[in-house]
């Protein structure tokens, strides 16, 4: 039977989709955080450059897929919702994602969870952008991870932890932060580029951080190449200094000869000059448990045993940290794995306090690591994460702790002695092999498959500088770490019968 009613058109559809999703978030959000975010719209729409075509403005969010992240992304949708709503139009969101080998796959059904659940995937005025190492494309979830950026982040882990006995924050973090920033830069430049970024910090963070930065850059003498910091806005030109700093950084950890593993490695600072930050920081000073209902009931967030993994929510590589301050008690000080371990998860359960994590994720996080069996649980899911994310053996890891071969050579005998006494009759072999005074293509295919590191990279190892355990001594290293608030100084033993000692750990 025919009706009277009127074909639908896609801006019905647009509407109708719109107003579920914000009745979902009125409904899930808490009333203090939808007032803020009421308050948040009108603060952000006079901050627009297009203020009367609100649909010409491209307001950007990073999206780490984290719970924190995601708090943050449905802040920012119920604010365009919120200006729709008032004006029957409103400002274009990107979403922007930098994946690294360490997230894993349950990150990114999270993600996939979340745009389904704020209708983002299907919203004309939602672009959703996906970026791995230098390529930027629209987010899929069943997407494969890259493996050309696997193999870079491989490399960078190594070269990094045989250059600080493991330790966790260099080792992991320094060059995934600084892809990170890459990520804004291609992100906020993608297209036709964006007019606002959105930050969680203050500005006084903001301000704090720039600085940093700033020193960081003339300490390492930084200057890239080919660009200019003069004329460029406040973000154009923290990535301009990062850039440099990036250079510096990966010229010590590869080696200055390495032109090709430097150049991908570089940091993007073409950004718009129109661009600005946005700090929603004033509208959303919450405790961290405030927002659990949204996030595990209409965002879907789930926290994966490896995903979630002490301060962090997308990134297994902390399970690996501690995994390695396990081999690193067995093998290093001849303790035992548990001792090593226990040592990374009090510290590390430190900082998830500091960073003001419910209770409830300390205690979950506490649980997984509270008993014999549960540490022998978590040892083998750090060994087959390893493996399967990296190709890493615990022969690799084992490797690392040492540190042997960098400082040339300085921990080569004492790792050759109790790891691989089949060798040790050799090591003045090795030790001129590494110097690039004799070849032997058969020993140096025995340290690569040891190590996970070809020849020319234990030569570039053997040439650079190595910490003193607990004190430092590589520079470069060792000023990104210097103000870096994630580590604490333990107490220790380096032997199995002590005496205690006092030694700097880092990690997240």
């Amino acid at each position: 039977m025919a009706t009277n009613e009127p074909d639908q058109t896609p801006a019905d559809d647009v509407d109708r989709a719109r107003d579920r999703v914000f009745a979902g978030l009125r409904a899930a959000m808490p009333a203090a955080n939808l007032a803020a975010a009421l308050s948040c719209s009108s603060k952000l729409e006079a901050e627009l450059p297009h203020r009367p075509e609100l649909e010409r403005n491209l307001v950007m969010v990073a999206f780490g897929g984290g719970k924190d992240s995601a708090y943050t992304l449905a802040f920012v949708r119920a604010i365009q919702l919120i200006l729709y709503r008032v004006h029957g139009r409103t400002f274009r969101m990107r979403v922007a994602t930098n994946r690294h080998a360490g997230m894993p796959r349950a990150v990114m059904e999270n993600i996939d969870r979340e745009y389904d659940a704020l209708g983002l995937t299907d919203d004309p005025d939602c672009e959703l952008l996906l970026v791995d190492g230098n390529e930027v494309t629209r987010f899929d979830v069943d997407t494969p991870q890259r493996d050309h950026v696997v193999r870079r982040n491989r490399l960078d882990i190594l070269m990094t932890g045989h250059r600080t006995f493991a330790d966790g924050r260099p080792t992991f973090c320094n060059s995934c932060n600084l892809s990170v920033f890459n990520a804004f830069g291609l992100a906020a430049s993608y297209g036709e580029g964006a007019d606002l970024l959105i930050t969680g910090d203050s500005p006084r963070e903001q301000r704090q951080y720039m600085l940093w930065v700033g020193r960081l850059s003339h300490r390492l003498g930084a200057r890239p190449s080919g660009r200019q910091a003069n004329g460029q806005n406040g973000f154009g030109r923290v990535l301009t200094q990062l850039d440099g700093i990036a250079q510096s950084y990966f010229a010590d950890i590869h080696g200055p000869a390495a032109t090709d593993a430097i150049d991908e490695r570089r940091v993007n600072a073409d950004v718009p000059e129109r661009l600005r930050f946005f700090s929603i920081y004033d509208e959303t000073e919450y405790a961290a448990g405030d927002h659990m209902g949204l996030l595990t009931g209409f965002l879907g967030f789930r926290f994966d045993d490896l995903a979630f993994s002490f301060t962090e929510s997308d990134c297994a590589n902390p399970a690996l940290m501690a995994h390695l301050r396990g081999l690193k008690a067995e093998h290093v000080f001849e303790r035992s794995y548990d001792e090593g371990m226990t040592e990374y998860v009090e510290f590390a359960l430190g900082l998830m306090r500091k960073k003001d994590i419910p209770a409830e994720l300390v205690e979950m996080m506490r649980g997984r690591y509270d008993s014999p069996g549960a540490m022998k649980q978590m040892r083998r899911a750090a060994e087959e994460y390893a493996l399967e994310t990296f190709g890493l053996t615990d022969e690799h890891l084992v490797c690392m702790t040492y540190s042997p071969f960098a400082g040339q050579g300085t921990g080569l005998d004492r790792y050759l002695q109790r790891e691989r006494p089949d060798l040790a009759g050799r090591v003045d072999e090795i030790h001129a092999l590494l110097a690039g005074a004799h070849d032997d293509p058969a020993l140096a295919t025995e340290l690569e498959r040891t190590s996970g590191l070809e020849q020319s990279q234990l030569r570039v190892l053997y040439s650079r500088s190595v910490q003193t355990p607990g004190r430092g001594g590589t520079p470069v290293i060792d000023l990104i770490l210097a103000d870096d608030p994630h580590k604490a100084v333990i107490e220790t033993r380096h032997s199995q019968d002590g005496p205690n000692t006092f030694e700097q750990i880092s990690g997240r």
